[in-house]
């Protein structure tokens, strides 16, 4: 691929990526909208037609591993295993 194939391409996903964000910054306000609306009507779920929206708590435990190291750092060490990722990042 010449540099200026790459140049494109690089553009590109440049491209890409701010109109990913601003899609996103556009459902988050979507969201808060449907958000708004339960808050108002006082309920967990809306349906609409051919749809269903609900926001609701929901309870879940999570391993505190900080904790865990702080209070047990032989068993942390001893359980613990590194990983390998690869990561691409590209910047302006």
């Amino acid at each position: 691929m010449s540099m200026n194939e790459l140049n494109a391409t690089a553009r590109s996903l440049l491209d890409v990526r701010a109109m990913i964000a601003e899609l996103e910054a556009e459902a988050e306000a979507l969201t808060d909208k449907l958000k708004a609306a339960m808050v108002e009507q006082g309920t967990e779920a809306l349906q609409g037609d051919g749809w269903k929206a609900t926001w609701k708590n929901v309870t879940s435990n999570r391993f505190d591993s900080k904790s865990f190291k702080a209070d047990h750092a032989d068993l942390y060490g001893q359980y613990s295993k590194a990983t390998v990722t690869t990561r691409f990042i590209l910047s302006v």
